[in-house]
């Protein structure tokens, strides 16, 4: 008799086929911390009864990004992609504008903008940090250019001095992509708070999470008022709210950014531990480029993670360069086949049927070397806390293989 389907899925394991087709412990390459209170604040929601946006959590959250971003205006939003479209309507991007980024980046960097019509131009990244190469955009600037959008790839800052500068002397807007920025740094500035508008992601992948949200910054006062109608569908709500007006109706364009108050809750339980979430994760990243460190000087080809002076990263990301992309898909193969999950990145954005759609590489350049080189070529291990004791086995998984394959 064949055993009904629902119970056969009752009955599955979790995990991955080993040689003799047996299943075996996986281990993931990302796992969500929780820090203990999210039920409890959740819970208090639920309690008062207040779950829409704009709720006593979701304050709370806006007011403790404030203080530790430094912005003038932070808005919690349901995704840093709802943040960034909402930056490129502060910024007021239109049809035929062009808006300066990596193509080194996740599809909604690009996405918030062609949204308003605009045109995403694809710069080149650095070879040290994957970071947009400052240098290249002067050269990618037109008539038409209305924005440049840094990506703080890993949580290691941009050379923002440098982007700054440049976006002062064309009058062009900066929307930094923070996505996976909170608790890093460019010196003593956090990532996030010093373009004129910055975004940022608590996704279930980053570091401090929600599940699903964001949140936007607003670094230019002229932004706030305009920020928050836009946040509010358009009306002046807000103002309403603060009895500022005796009425709220629709005075602009603008959508439901909002997250309820039940993401908010959870958000700010993992918000007040962000710093000990942040030290743990780095004590995890440590390990692994003390324990890689000797794989660049006895492997050509192969390198650890490049941080620049004066930034100080949050532990996003530990990645490793192979010399090539048979070597690096052959590594990501024989660490799965241990149980281990390890990842590529990014597919370059301009060479995705929506970037050559929608998009084009600065200078009509065909190609942008580094980024397809980069590309091809990074494998991401697993960090998440609560993996400590199991980095030591893939540390052993990684240089066994590395001397087999090379």
């Amino acid at each position: 008799m064949v055993e009904p389907r629902k119970n056969r899925r009752k009955t599955a394991k979790r995990g991955l086929p080993n040689e003799e087709g047996k299943l075996i412990e996986t281990l993931p390459f990302n796992k969500s911390y929780m820090t203990g209170r999210e039920k409890e604040y959740i819970n208090a929601v639920y309690s008062q009864g207040h779950s829409c946006g704009d709720g006593p959590f979701t304050r709370k959250c806006n007011l403790w990004l404030e203080n530790n971003i430094g912005c003038d205006k932070a808005l919690l939003t349901t995704s840093c992609t709802s943040a960034l479209e909402m930056a490129g309507i502060l910024a007021g991007i239109g049809p035929g504008d062009e808006v300066i980024m990596p193509s080194f980046t996740f599809v909604s960097t690009a996405n918030a903008f062609a949204l308003r019509g605009a045109i995403p131009v694809f710069v080149d990244i650095r070879a040290d940090t994957f970071n947009m190469d400052e240098s290249k955009i002067e050269e990618a600037i037109t008539h038409k250019t209305r924005a440049i959008v840094p990506v703080h790839y890993a949580g290691v800052g941009c050379d923002m001095d440098a982007i700054m500068a440049t976006a002062r002397h064309h009058e062009l807007i900066v929307v930094e992509d923070a996505a996976q920025g909170l608790m890093a740094q460019v010196g003593d500035r956090p990532l996030g708070g010093i373009g004129h508008i910055g975004a940022m992601s608590f996704h279930e992948s980053k570091n401090v999470i929600c599940g699903e949200g964001g949140a936007l910054f607003v670094n230019d006062s002229s932004f706030v008022s305009r920020a928050e109608v836009i946040w509010e569908k358009g009306t002046n709500r807000r103002d309403f709210n603060r009895g500022l007006v005796g009425k709220y109706t629709w005075i602009d364009i603008g959508s439901s950014f909002l997250p309820n108050d039940f993401t908010a809750a959870f958000l700010l339980a993992q918000l007040e531990m962000a710093e000990d979430i942040t030290a743990r994760r780095m004590s995890i990243w440590r390990s692994y480029q003390e324990a890689l460190g000797e794989l660049e000087e006895l492997y050509e080809g192969v390198r650890l993670p490049r941080l620049p002076k004066g930034a100080s990263h949050n532990a996003h990301i530990f990645h490793l360069l192979m010399p090539d992309n048979q070597t690096r898909d052959c590594l990501i193969r024989e660490l799965y086949s241990a149980g281990v999950e390890a990842t590529f990145h990014y597919i370059p954005l301009h060479s995705s049927p929506g970037g050559k759609k929608s998009g084009k590489v600065a200078c009509k350049r065909e190609t942008l070397p580094i980024t397809d080189d980069v590309s091809g070529r990074i494998i991401r291990l697993p960090l998440w806390i609560g993996m400590e004791s199991q980095v030591d086995m893939i540390v052993d998984i990684v240089k066994s293989s590395i001397k087999r394959l090379l």
